[in-house]
């Protein structure tokens, strides 16, 4: 795990820890990766168990149980649909509706790549909101509500507008001129088991304006 990378801790209560997870970084230790349990582990060292996860490559907030009984609750919640989740994305090309719904199922074709099957693939639903055109890319708030594995990925290139820096989902000779995945896990919304409503926010990232790199 490279020293450099740090992790911010967004809330914190004696149920629940949100932090802001950096890009790059798996939601969960793998064999030979510790990932994001051991950057949150440097700044909080009790026992977290994960509620849900983010893409590698999505930065962005992300939940901790602190407690059994916390991951107990907050698991039945988001299987009951009572989370919602906001991401922020920038996709290439320009989507001339300012909302919409994306419902197209989806399922697993192989080497980890998922895509849009409507014979054989599992009920799955984004909502969208345009936030801003900028040339050739549209600025956008997603909302899954349903939890597909690369949901907003999959359903994005479905309708011809790839996340930018998708290298997975899109033309690779493009995305690989960016420096990143432009997905940001921008904010959860849920309640908690104390009771209440809570929002909790991760600040998005510098992007500036969208642009391969440098050559």
């Amino acid at each position: 795990m490279n020293d450099d990378i740090s992790v911010r801790v967004l809330f914190e209560s004696d149920e629940i820890l949100a932090v802001d997870k950096p890009a790059g970084v798996v939601s969960v230790a793998q064999a030979g990766q510790g990932g994001l349990p051991e950057l949150v582990g440097r700044v909080y060292p009790g026992r977290l168990l994960p509620v849900h996860r983010l893409d590698k490559e999505v930065s962005g907030v992300i939940l901790f149980a602190m407690t059994a009984s916390a991951h107990r609750y907050l698991n039945g919640e988001f299987e009951k649909r009572n989370v919602r989740k906001t991401y922020l994305a920038v996709c290439h090309g320009v989507i001339a509706k300012n909302r919409g719904v994306i419902n197209a199922p989806i399922r697993e074709f192989g080497s980890g790549r998922m895509g849009v099957d409507r014979e054989r693939g599992k009920p799955a639903s984004t909502e969208f909101k345009v936030v801003e055109r900028r040339n050739c890319f549209t600025v956008l708030h997603a909302y899954p509500l349903t939890g597909r594995r690369h949901q907003i990925r999959v359903h994005l290139f479905s309708i011809g507008h790839p996340v930018v820096g998708d290298r997975k989902y899109g033309d690779r000779e493009v995305q690989k001129e960016f420096p990143r995945l432009m997905l940001h896990a921008l904010s959860i919304e849920f309640t908690p088991p104390s009771g209440g409503r809570l929002t909790i926010e991760a600040p998005p990232p510098d992007w500036g304006s969208p642009r391969r790199r440098d050559r």
